[in-house]
């Protein structure tokens, strides 16, 4: 009996033992699992939630930025000094004392443009030379002059186009 007695309380240990590792083992995986819970919910949510506001702001940001239009663009430009041309008058002598920049589709136009510059100087004297002070006085006077410009200037380019002239000082006396 004594034996009996003996392997029952030996059970009782061994069962104790058992009993006393799986609720070590249960604690750990609740603190484990109660420590990964408290890191999501104090760590990695708020800082996904931080991550999602900031790609939401630089969407909203990069909508605003749009690209420029290709004819909103402006070309590089090549500005034409000064010069004073006398103007066709009926009762008196008038002259035009102008400056205007030239706007050139592509940069390699540019070297042409210089090399060409006393044709385009002389097709502007001709062309401002033979315009009344009449024609010249009004918005619509001074539009025409502009396009026969572009159109006289564009006639003799080879490697690229002007695509808009400005009148930069204009004086008709």
């Amino acid at each position: 009996m004594a034996d009996k007695k003996a392997e029952k309380t030996e059970e009782a240990k061994k069962g104790g033992k058992k009993k006393l590792l799986i609720l070590i083992v249960g604690a750990l995986v609740f603190l484990l699992g109660a420590g990964g819970g408290g890191y999501y919910f104090l760590v990695f949510k708020p800082h996904k939630a931080e991550m999602q506001r900031k790609q939401e702001e630089e969407s909203k940001a990069a909508s605003l930025i749009r690209p420029v239009p290709e004819e909103a663009k402006i070309g590089p430009m090549v500005e034409i000094k000064e010069f004073v041309v006398n103007i066709i008058g009926t009762d008196a002598a008038h002259y035009v004392k102008a400056s205007l920049s030239l706007e050139l589709d592509k940069d390699t136009t540019i070297d042409e443009v210089n090399k060409r510059m006393p044709q385009i100087r002389d097709a502007i004297l001709l062309l401002i030379g033979n315009k009344t002070f009449e024609e010249l006085q009004d918005i619509q006077g001074k539009n025409q002059v502009k396009a026969e410009l572009k159109s006289k200037i564009n006639s003799f380019l080879k490697t690229g186009k002007v695509s808009n002239i400005y009148l930069t000082d204009f004086v008709v006396q």
